[in-house]
């Protein structure tokens, strides 16, 4: 299956929308049969106290990688063009979240950002390659540890991508998921984008059941 890019409807729906805002429910859902939240967790297991959080949405997915982990002290800043919703609730974790309202290129171009590790869900396959190897270059300067939870562009999940109206999916998320499954990832799609720079640790592959998995680990050592 060719990898193809395509609008999806929730990124041209106004947030007062009340389809987007019904949509932006049903990922909630979704994240969580994806079990996202869960395979970020595992990669982050190791202490990460300034994490930023590409395309974060609502926060609503690294609000329950915080109840995983079970570590207070943890930086976490939000990043999307549109503001995070759950800044607060971060604080019953002991955790200090920010909201940054930015492109992604916009908010890696101030300077002194530097993180512990930097993360990105069901965002990456919103972007073609030449701009996705710009982000994954400029990630590769700021953080020594990277981790991207996408769809896996995959038979089974596209397949369950056309059953979510069983659920309950509005029509948004039932366009969206589908289209988001093309665009998705397989294979060692990201790893080629990555930097080819010394010291590099790549992994990728399948996350049961819908997700694909990259993660980029610097050691200093090497």
């Amino acid at each position: 299956m060719e990898r193809t890019i395509e609008p999806e409807w929730l990124d041209v729906l106004p947030a007062s929308d009340h389809r987007a805002q019904r949509s932006r429910a049903d990922l909630r859902r979704i994240n969580s049969l994806m079990g996202n939240a869960r395979h970020l967790a595992r990669m982050l297991a190791a202490p990460a106290l300034r994490i930023a959080d590409l395309g974060a949405g609502d926060g609503s997915v690294m609000l329950a990688v915080a109840r995983k982990l079970r570590r207070p002290g943890v930086e976490i800043i939000l990043v999307d063009r549109s503001p995070s919703a759950h800044l607060q609730e971060f604080d019953r974790h002991g955790w200090k979240a920010t909201a940054v309202t930015a492109d992604v290129h916009d908010f890696f171009a101030r300077r002194g950002l530097r993180f512990d590790a930097i993360v990105a869900n069901l965002f990456l396959h919103h972007l073609d390659a030449d701009v996705l190897s710009d982000v994954l270059a400029l990630a590769a300067e700021r953080a020594p540890l990277f981790v991207a939870c996408e769809p896996r562009r995959a038979r089974l999940p596209l397949y369950a991508s056309h059953l979510l109206g069983a659920i309950g999916c509005n029509d948004v998320t039932r366009h969206d998921a589908v289209v988001s499954v093309r665009a998705g990832f397989r294979d060692d799609e990201l790893s080629r984008l990555w930097p080819r720079e010394w010291g590099w640790r790549l992994s990728e592959r399948a996350a049961w059941p819908f997700s694909h998995l990259f993660v980029a680990e610097h050691d200093a050592t090497m």
